[in-house]
């Protein structure tokens, strides 16, 4: 049996997943009985959708999405294009009853993004959002670094998320710099992974207080988002969210988990080291290699018969999986409204410069 891809937008996002794609189709990972055909691929400018569809051996390159989405032979939708774009195309694929992976942010504004959910969910396909970091073995192993009995109460986290600017560079584009097509700046558009990664180790947020800062002179397009969140565990955590202008600045996380009896930390987000420090003096650095091998297992992966080439798109062989089994995918596009009322309440807080309850924004 033929499973057919079709990717929309060919852009720096689209570059990631398209390699991906490429390889589970030429068998880079165990993906089970079905043949999988990567068919199509659409961009705006017809010699960069031409240029992807001969790197991957694709039948077809468009400058039309619809002719994508309404394919015979494609069975799920990639869609990699500019937020402002989202909208529009996954209600069409959902009408189409085509499986969908979308990029993150879903939509540039929260309602957008419900209307969204609601259509995947109406029409009952597979539907999967690009929050990558859910696949990260560095965090998956902090994750399972903080079930530890001994570590005690939890008592915060810190986490700064920083990049240069991304109009420019790696991304050759400008639309992250209009507000219209990206909704926002640094917060929605990159620290959506990070609320995403805050509520997913720290529990369900209960309040926000944000502050906000443009010095770019991009109009509505914040280049600074310093966060805390209360949790209902009692405990608060803090997101520095920051885009500069040091070009040569590779982008990077920092995590710092403090707990009553332990230390966790990591300067990586996917690949990567780990330091734990326990009671008692117990420390220790788990190494890139050790972390990947934890990882892993924890997965149920096994190095023998998986290929580790295609391991940084795991993300894209979880969709395929379940999308040729007709059955949910994660994250889903409810994971990733969930993470939109929680960057709406973030905004909230920092236009009327006020705690706001995340319940405020759930409640409308």
């Amino acid at each position: 049996m033929t499973f057919g891809i079709g990717l929309i937008g060919c852009g720096f996002i689209g570059r990631f997943h398209a390699r991906n794609i490429r390889d589970i189709a030429r068998g880079g990972a165990n993906i089970g009985p079905h043949d999988v055909d990567y068919h199509a691929v659409c961009d705006r400018k017809a010699d960069r959708a031409e240029a992807f569809a001969k790197a991957a051996g694709c039948e077809v390159a468009t400058t039309d999405p619809l002719a994508v989405i309404h394919s015979s032979k494609v069975d799920a939708v990639y869609i990699c294009t500019e937020t402002l774009e989202h909208v529009e195309l996954v209600i069409a694929a959902a009408k189409a009853g085509k499986h969908v992976f979308c990029e993150k942010p879903l939509a540039t504004n929260l309602a957008d993004a419900r209307r969204m959910r609601d259509a995947v969910e109406a029409a009952g396909i597979t539907n999967q959002v690009g929050l990558v970091l859910r696949y990260s073995p560095v965090f998956r192993v902090i994750e399972d670094l903080m079930q530890r009995d001994n570590l005690g109460a939890l008592l915060a986290i810190q986490l700064r998320d920083d990049q240069y600017f991304p109009v420019r560079g790696q991304y050759a584009s400008s639309w992250r710099g209009d507000v219209k097509r990206a909704g926002g700046g640094t917060l929605i558009e990159h620290s959506i992974h990070d609320v995403d990664l805050i509520a997913r180790l720290a529990g369900p947020i209960d309040h926000v207080r944000c502050r906000t800062r443009f010095i770019s002179g991009h109009t509505g397009v914040e280049d600074t988002a310093i966060i805390t969140f209360e949790h209902s565990g009692g405990h608060s955590t803090q997101l520095s969210s920051i885009w500069h202008s040091m070009d040569d600045r590779q982008s990077t996380r920092r995590i710092e988990i403090f707990f009553e009896g332990g230390y966790i930390a990591t300067e990586q987000d996917y690949f990567g080291s780990v330091v734990y420090q326990g009671r008692n003096g117990e420390a220790v650095t788990l190494t890139a290699d050790e972390v990947l091998s934890r990882y892993m297992s924890l997965e149920g992966l096994d190095p023998v018969d998986y290929d580790l080439r295609t391991l940084g798109g795991l993300c894209d062989r979880a969709f395929i999986e379940a999308a040729i089994a007709k059955r949910p995918a994660h994250p889903n596009f409810a994971d990733a409204v969930l993470a939109h009322e929680i960057v709406e309440a973030c905004y909230r807080s920092a236009a009327e410069r006020r705690d706001v309850a995340l319940a405020e924004i759930q409640g409308n």
